[in-house]
């Protein structure tokens, strides 16, 4: 299962990088304004330094939603280096654009997918990723993970060829139960990254492995 990182800002993609398992970035156009990035020719500028910091897919996302606009935008996009995955909403027009960009070899990322069926669509559209909000979907009180498996089920026994993109993670938990459930990729924040480091008897462990240490001191 490939890691990507789920931010804009440059620090923690940085340190994620540093631990050597990083295999790309996912932003939106929430993470952009939390990093306080206005303007496109900024957000274009951002998406570069992305591109130059990871060797990996950096997902940059559109902002239109008519067929036309999302295909100018994504262009664009995919212009900026030859990493970008243009993303691209689950909505009819999506689709559409989702096929153009396939038939022009351009990457998608086909986001805020909730169900099997957007999915499929997905798939049969050609995008190189579906990502599945599992933890969106936890909050509306139903099972994200089931979506994950359910998702797997059908791109295997269908031969698609999309990848199985698990967005919206919420803790490290989350991360154990897609690589179980057969995500490809699994996009997180920093901090759930970093929580798959930490147990309890690691640090005890530790604790007394350098306490005994000393002795030979």
């Amino acid at each position: 299962m490939k890691f990507f990182i789920d931010t804009a800002n440059l620090a923690q993609i940085k340190e994620a990088n540093d631990l050597g398992i990083l295999d790309g970035v996912t932003t939106n156009p929430s993470l952009m304004a939390k990093e306080g990035i206005k303007g496109q020719e900024a957000v274009m500028k951002h998406y570069k330094d992305i591109c130059e910091m990871v060797d990996g897919d950096i997902s940059a996302e559109v902002i239109s939603t008519d067929v036309d606009g999302i295909i100018a935008e994504g262009k664009k996009l995919a212009a900026i280096h030859e990493n970008i995955v243009v993303k691209v909403p689950m909505i009819k027009d999506g689709i559409k654009a989702i096929k153009w960009f396939t038939e022009n070899g351009i990457k998608t990322n086909c986001t805020l997918v909730f169900s099997a069926g957007q999915a499929i669509l997905a798939a049969k559209a050609g995008a190189t990723y579906v990502s599945p909000f599992i933890g969106r979907i936890d909050d509306s009180g139903w099972d994200g993970m089931e979506l994950i498996h359910q998702l797997r089920q059908i791109y295997s026994v269908q031969g698609f060829e999309t990848e199985i993109l698990a967005a919206s993670i919420r803790n490290p938990n989350h991360i154990i139960k897609c690589a179980e459930a057969g995500a490809d990729v699994c996009t997180c924040p920093l901090d759930s990254i970093l929580g798959l480091l930490k147990h309890p008897l690691t640090d005890i462990g530790l604790a007394k492995f350098l306490e005994d240490a000393k002795k030979f001191a």
